[in-house]
């Protein structure tokens, strides 16, 4: 039968692939390696690419029946954010599995999907299976900085390798989110990414002049910062409704029995509808229904009695499609005279259609394993290497099947301490996933 999905999920748990960002870290080369390995068994021709030594790539065209339909992509990324193992219960690259759960950095963001995607592609070679369409399987580095070394990178100089992909799945959707609805009845949601919020984080610089600290001063750097700061983050931004965020909202209230409809001519109180979801739904999209500025990083000064001459900032900036140029307008009229800004980073929003076969085929898989799912489309408040992958016309969906048991905090294990992923949850979605796979 091969290798049980949770302990190769563990397996690539204890290989350390931190990224410190801006190049520094533990190398993703062990992973790539692996999987590189697996995908060879499974009679894939996988390459490794690099930028870097030790950044590495692995990108393999699994061929299909028929050449002629459009490609889909399966991408992943190998690297995971630092865990300080002081402040975890195990180790965070011990891969231990117990109580039902692999354990570790990297068991849901997301190694987990890379081991999935392994294991179906082994269960078919076994069988003698193979995709209907070419599915090309890539599994980059660099997604938790800034991708210069995995998937913007692959875009920039090997486009090649993607060529007549016109759908892509990759993290962050296709999870159990646990509602009630307003009878009391539970109900199982199943999020699938179809848009994400762009970035355009900033760096916000504040001039003035410099004196002693004892002295007036209505030129102070720091305090002319500080004022904008507080301004920008006690805005509140206005609801703007993507396709997928109102669908979002009429499919899950559906669900649930909440009352929706942006048809009838009145107003709707969007965050009084927000909250009439219940708190596990409402997560789901509170954050998507308007843009967002939030202070992060502060730099001013070097002695207590000197004012500095300058003060800067860094303010994480998330943009909804079709509505930056107007939050850049509010922010510099926040901001006010003395304040300047440039972009720490930019990157657009991502948008595919709610209502398509890729999302029905998804719908039709998870409803296969579970049917009493509830398949709902979603728009990410953060970002995916989607943002690289749909310069090049695809359309990037967040479906990685995974099935959560009540109580179990899916958004706090990403990033978080204690990491880990149900073990039954990994089955379940080596299953949704070649349902999937086969149905396309």
């Amino acid at each position: 039968m091969g290798e049980a999905v949770e302990e190769l999920c563990a397996r690539l748990v204890r290989l350390d692939t931190t990224n410190l960002g801006g190049g520094a870290g533990k190398p993703e080369r062990p992973a790539a390696e692996l999987v590189a390995g697996l995908l060879t068994d499974a009679g894939m021709d996988p390459v490794l690419l690099e930028r870097a030594p030790g950044r590495s790539n692995v990108v393999a065209r699994w061929r299909g029946a028929d050449p002629s339909l459009p490609a889909l992509l399966v991408q992943a990324h190998l690297d995971v954010v630092p865990a300080d193992p002081a402040e975890w219960s195990v180790h965070p690259f011990s891969g231990e599995i117990r109580d039902g759960f692999v354990w570790g950095r990297g068991s849901v963001d997301m190694k987990d999907m890379a081991a999935t995607v392994c294991t179906v592609a082994a269960r078919w070679a076994a069988e003698g299976r193979g995709p209907r369409r070419d599915v090309v399987l890539a599994f980059v580095a660099d997604e938790e900085d800034a991708g210069e070394f995995g998937a913007h990178w692959l875009v920039e100089q090997h486009p090649h390798l993607f060529e007549g992909c016109a759908a892509a799945i990759s993290e962050s959707g296709a999870y159990t989110v646990h509602a009630t609805s307003t009878t009391g009845a539970p109900v199982r949601l199943y999020p699938v990414g179809t848009a994400e919020r762009g970035t355009a984080h900033l760096l916000l610089t504040a001039t003035g002049r410099a004196g002693h600290g004892s002295r007036r001063n209505d030129e102070n750097a720091v305090a002319r910062l500080t004022h904008a700061l507080s301004r920008l983050a006690d805005h509140q931004w206005p609801v703007h409704l993507i396709p997928s965020v109102r669908a979002y909202l009429e499919r899950a209230g559906a669900a649930l029995g909440v009352p929706v409809d942006f048809d009838a001519g009145a107003e709707v109180d969007v965050d009084a509808l927000v909250a009439g979801l219940g708190r596990e739904a409402a997560k789901v999209v509170e954050n998507t229904v308007r843009n967002s500025t939030r202070p992060t990083v502060l730099s001013a000064g070097y002695k207590v009695n000197v004012i500095p001459g300058v003060a800067q900032a860094q303010v994480d900036t998330r943009v909804l499609p079709g509505t930056e140029d107007h939050l850049l307008a509010e922010v510099d009229r926040l901001l006010g005279p003395g304040i300047s800004r440039q972009f720490v980073s930019r990157q657009p929003p991502v948008e595919s259609r709610v209502d398509s076969p890729w999302f029905d085929a998804m719908a039709a898989a998870l409803r296969a394993h579970d049917p009493a799912a509830v398949v709902v489309p979603y728009c990410m408040g953060g970002g995916t290497d989607a943002k690289a992958f749909s310069r090049l016309g695809i359309e990037c969906f967040g479906f990685a099947p995974l099935l959560l048991p009540p109580g179990f905090d899916y958004k706090a294990m990403a990033h978080g301490v204690d990491e880990r992923v149900p073990v039954e949850g990994l089955r379940f979605g080596v299953e949704v996933l070649d349902s999937f796979l086969s149905s396309v």
